[in-house]
């Protein structure tokens, strides 16, 4: 929940297909009691079918769905209330798109390696978006800058671990504490 003396807090959890962002957002929303929203459901219906036949989006797919997800920030950021959303948020263009305008957007990159990506997606069920698009999506991922307000997490372990790195990089308090 949101302190009335305090701004807004936004945090995208980012990365790439299977690296754990839904499990990680939601755990955080949960602790922070913060507002949770699935990037993925911001997608238009040409973007799903498109990823769902096994191609790629191109920046050209990705920009209404980018805008979407900041008026979705716009919105909650005048409401006074902090959120969390997923996004893959791959390149450095579409993080600036998301913070443009917005000072309280922060990231947490949530970085795996390859092979437990690969396990993951080879064993996920009832997604749109299949195992053969990790390669460009790996392909386009641009890490974190360091002039970029941000944190990476890298997933090992288990849930409740990640979850702590998470939280303990943002520096956010447990309202459970």
């Amino acid at each position: 929940m949101s302190d009335a003396s305090q701004q807004p807090q936004f945090i995208i959890v980012m990365g790439v297909s299977g690296s754990g962002k839904t499990t990680v957002a939601k755990g955080i929303a949960e602790r922070m009691g913060w507002i949770f929203a699935e990037g993925d459901e911001f997608h238009s219906k040409a973007n799903v079918e498109k990823m769902k036949s096994g191609h790629p989006l191109t920046d050209e797919d990705r920009w209404p769905w980018l805008k979407a997800i900041g008026a979705w920030i716009d919105e909650h950021e005048s409401g006074g209330r902090s959120a969390i959303i997923t996004c893959s948020a791959l390149k450095k263009t579409y993080r600036d798109l998301l913070r443009d305008g917005r000072p309280g957007v922060r990231f947490c990159h949530v970085d795996v390696d390859r092979t437990v990506l690969e396990e993951r997606l080879s064993k996920r069920k009832g997604h749109y978006m299949p195992a053969s698009l990790l390669d460009s999506q790996l392909a386009d991922l641009e890490p974190l800058q360091k002039a970029e307000p941000g944190v990476v997490v890298h997933a090992e372990g288990d849930a409740d671990e990640v979850l702590e790195e998470a939280l303990t990089a943002l520096g956010l308090q447990n309202v459970d504490a």
